[in-house]
């Protein structure tokens, strides 16, 4: 099976910018000094790199999780489970995109501590852009450069409901 990339969205021009979408209750534009308002967290990563070997990196940024709290998703607040439902879709400036379950990132349930990088390497990525760093993945596969787009949807869509 080989993935089809996703075109970024034509809107997002402004280097080192990404929208929040999806099912949230505040979507909108974030910057890399947005991201750097939520607590942060380091991570050193190593993962097998298809077609260059063993890549090593140190990122610090704020956990996924936090990000996607911060646009307030849709949950039915009555429902303790309700987040389950929902999906985060990470789309970067070249189309590379991955999916995560909000189960997988959140620490009651999976607490995957994947990462919105804003440093790279003691580097910046105010320019750049934001990076989703997933500690823990044997290969980058679900590292996404220079983020464009999040989104937060619930899975309606899946079974048929909404879509």
């Amino acid at each position: 099976m080989r993935l089809t990339p996703i075109d970024a969205p034509a809107d997002v021009s402004v280097r080192g910018r990404f929208r929040l979408l999806g099912d949230p209750r505040r979507p909108g534009g974030w910057s890399v000094p947005d991201l750097r308002a939520i607590p942060q967290r380091e991570a050193e990563v190593t993962f097998a790199c298809r077609t260059s070997g063993m890549r090593r990196h140190h990122f610090a940024g704020p956990l996924l999780v936090d990000v996607a709290r911060a646009a307030e998703p849709t949950f039915d607040p009555s429902e303790r489970k309700d987040r389950l439902r929902f999906l985060v879709s990470v789309l970067g400036a070249d189309g590379h995109h991955a999916v995560l379950s909000w189960g997988e990132i959140d620490p009651e349930f999976g607490n995957v501590e994947a990462l919105v990088g804003v440093r790279m390497d003691g580097r910046d990525l105010d320019e750049q852009g934001p990076h989703l760093v997933v500690p823990g993945d044997r290969c980058g596969g679900r590292q996404i450069s220079r983020i464009v787009e999040i989104r937060v949807c619930a899975d309606a869509r899946l079974w048929g409901a909404g879509g």
